[in-house]
């Protein structure tokens, strides 16, 4: 290693979590009131507010929040729902959930974002939505797929699992379309542990959301156990127990108060990262939009393979080997064994998704590393990459 710094091992990621989010939980703790409350209701207008929609619902997970989008939308059987390839498999199940098709898209081969060119080849007459998911946090070309959702009469509901927060066209991500699902699992931007968000202007889906996210039971049933609750309650859906807790609320109040200067930290990062990386040869950054802004979520570094002598996998082992941890995002869905047994996709399907992934790896990125931690994955990666040049 070139600089005379000691290794040590860096994970993936490390949540920004301290002293502030400690008492903020012991504090729920302390008020008796565990289960999703006042803080839930707080941490939901706060939200809404941060990303300028009107109304912000909040569940216990990201899928959760992708599931009641589509079932507040009205999904049926046989429905078809445009999505990338390029995902985390819980993108294709939710369609699934309601007896839906998910109908996979190739990539963008430079920003890795559904190829919005290749949705208009996707359509069908039972094509009824599209999931554009901002990989990494870079938001994808929604202008284009707003239009060609409009002409088609499709709805559009924007994963947005790892842009929080992003911006796109001078707004930030959560307030550009129908409906947005935002992720708060242990890995992401801004952490409750486990959690989401669903945000949206429209007034009917919010409602909707509200009351499917907890047994389709109607009106505040979650205060019949407060002071001023009724035990009284109706059940005028099938719903799902999808709510939140006010100790998940709690972490992500302290959490979105940080979020502005967590993304400075992760911009920062990046930025060196890229700095170090441009002009070697064998490794391509990122390339972010001139319109856009990412979260920063991932850094994902890619390889000119015909330039090295060992291809992505080992070139991961090589790094694990000096103590750094990566990751890889994604297996495209049509690689994976149950996307081909139920839908019948096969390698070779989406080119670009497949040549994107072989070439991929994700470097670790988050608030709490290190000048010297910084340091140490830059030195590595490019001590690797020397090595193994053809």
């Amino acid at each position: 290693m070139s600089r005379a710094v000691k290794a040590v091992s860096i994970p993936f990621h490390r949540a920004s979590l301290g002293e502030e989010e400690v008492e903020a939980v012991a504090e729920v703790i302390r008020s008796g009131w565990l289960t999703m409350g006042t803080k839930t209701r707080e941490f939901e207008k706060q939200f809404a507010t941060y990303v300028g929609a009107r109304h912000a619902v909040a569940v216990c997970s990201g899928t959760a929040a992708l599931h009641l989008t589509l079932e507040a939308i009205g999904l049926q059987p046989g429905d078809e729902v445009l999505i990338p390839t390029t995902t985390f498999t819980s993108t294709g199940e939710v369609v699934k959930y309601l007896g839906g098709r998910p109908v996979l898209v190739d990539t963008d081969p430079v920003t890795l974002n559904i190829d919005a060119c290749a949705v208009k080849r996707k359509l069908t007459p039972r094509t009824r939505a599209l999931i554009p998911v901002h990989i990494a946090g870079q938001p994808c070309d929604l202008d284009e797929l707003h239009a060609f959702a409009r002409e088609h009469r499709l709805h559009v509901i924007e994963d947005a699992a790892h842009a929080l927060p992003s911006e796109y066209r001078g707004k930030r991500v959560g307030c550009l379309s129908e409906l947005t699902a935002f992720s708060f699992y242990a890995t992401k931007t801004l952490t409750t542990g486990e959690g989401g968000m669903i945000t949206t202007d429209n007034e009917n889906y919010a409602a909707r959301a509200r009351m499917m996210r907890l047994h389709g039971i109607a009106g505040d049933a979650w205060k019949r156990y407060g002071k001023n609750g009724s035990w009284y309650y109706e059940v005028m859906e099938a719903g799902y127990k999808y709510n939140p807790t006010d100790l998940q609320a709690a972490l992500g109040l302290i959490q979105l108060a940080k979020c502005d200067a967590m993304n400075e930290a992760r911009r920062r990062i990046a930025e060196r990262y890229t700095a170090a990386f441009r002009d070697m040869r064998a490794l391509e950054p990122p390339t972010v939009k001139s319109d856009r802004k990412t979260s920063w979520h991932l850094y994902i570094l890619r390889l000119h393979l015909e330039q090295l002598r060992f291809d992505r996998n080992i070139f991961i082992d090589e790094l694990k080997e000096h103590g750094i941890s990566t990751s890889v995002h994604f297996i495209p869905l049509h690689l994976h064994p149950y996307y081909q047994r139920a839908y019948g996709y096969r390698n070779g399907d989406f080119p670009n998704a497949e040549t994107q992934f072989q070439r991929c790896l994700s470097l670790p990125i988050y608030p709490g590393m290190t000048e010297t931690n910084v340091d140490q994955v830059i030195d590595t990666v490019s001590e690797i990459a020397n090595r193994a040049k053809r």
